[in-house]
């Protein structure tokens, strides 16, 4: 026999009906008895959410769908208005509707992953990246409530359903393309180190790095925000070496678009004095100056099989667990030109 809501309510020293209260997040609740009650629920081992479904075991017909911390910015980001569409597209017609959920740290996004599941508010959840040792993963995981990540899982990736690309190959095959341009001095501009998706397209840039036999720097690689402003700082670092690149792997279209700017600011043109290639091809990526080659993700089709997988798994709670991988493919646009073409400028 479970532990109950009575159980819970003499351990917290409080009534059965505010142990109930809390479980579905009224705002009545002052926050000093909400911390109190959940922290008697867990030493207690009370999963709320089940019992409550149990009660309940009605469908909410919605799906949430987390954003990466500060969203504001992630949002400036054509990747994400382009997964959306494809969730959107496979909810609508399956008559679901999307509740998104952001925060500013990651504490306020966990905060808003656990209301949506105390509170009954959503059947399932897609996550809109995945993070090294993410608390939110983890809570999803000791809650049994269905969820898909669009990434790659950072550990039990066998138990985790989730729809990515090969990023690791995308990144060899992206750097190989400049080294066959005749580059030898190339460098890496990423997004944070706690983004599987980053690390994944670094390890294939220095795949391909050590197999062609070239000199993989430290200095070559520059870690900042997938955004203008961090972009900028990089470059400024990177042109400032002594053997500073002639090629760059950039992890993000967005940030490459920075990155050419700032180029510009030093004098430095793409693709003459500098080669260019990116990841994501977001729309802006075709009408930027010199348009950008890059690796195409089908982005939409992350969206949509994402929301097919997730509803799949609202529906059959034993559906076992799937890896779907998107293929890719490069754009070859002007960012990037045979390296004796641009040295004779």
């Amino acid at each position: 026999m479970g532990v109950t809501i009575k159980q819970v309510a003499k351990a917290a020293g409080v009534a059965p009906s505010t142990v109930s209260r809390v479980i579905a997040d009224h705002p009545r609740i002052s926050a000093a008895t909400k911390k109190r009650v959940k922290k008697a629920m867990k030493e207690m081992g009370y999963h709320p959410n089940a019992n409550a479904r149990n009660l309940a075991n009605r469908s909410t017909q919605s799906i949430g769908v987390v954003m990466p911390t500060s969203a504001d910015k992630a949002l400036q980001n054509p990747f994400f208005p382009e997964v959306l569409r494809g969730i959107s597209a496979v909810a609508h017609h399956l008559d679901y509707s999307l509740l998104l959920s952001t925060g500013e740290t990651d504490e306020e996004v966990q905060e808003g992953v656990e209301r949506m599941v105390y509170s009954n508010r959503v059947d399932g959840i897609i996550l809109l990246y995945s993070q090294i040792d993410d608390p939110v993963v983890n809570f999803l995981l000791e809650q049994d409530f269905p969820f898909v990540v669009v990434g790659k899982p950072s550990e039990r990736v066998d138990e985790i359903t989730h729809v990515d690309n090969d990023n690791v190959k995308a990144g060899k095959d992206i750097t190989s393309h400049l080294i066959s341009l005749g580059h030898e001095n190339i460098g890496f501009i990423g997004g944070s180190k706690d983004r599987v998706v980053t690390v994944d397209r670094m390890q294939g840039y220095e795949l391909a790095i050590k197999e062609a036999g070239l000199p993989f720097l430290e200095d070559y690689r520059i870690h900042t925000e997938f955004l203008k402003s961090g972009g900028r700082q990089a470059v400024h670092e990177l042109f400032s070496l002594p053997n500073p690149p002639t090629g760059l792997v950039i992890a993000d279209d967005l940030m490459s678009i920075g990155v050419v700017n700032m180029l510009e600011e030093f004098g430095k043109r793409v693709p003459q004095d500098v080669s260019i290639v990116s990841f994501n091809n977001v729309y802006l990526s075709e009408v930027t100056r010199p348009p950008l080659t890059t690796v195409d993700i089908h982005i939409y089709q992350l969206g949509s099989q994402a929301a097919k997988c997730l509803i799949e798994k609202v529906k059959d709670r034993l559906e076992p667990a799937k890896r779907i991988i998107i293929p890719y493919d490069i754009k070859h646009r002007a960012s990037a030109t045979e390296k004796e073409a641009s040295s004779k400028v």
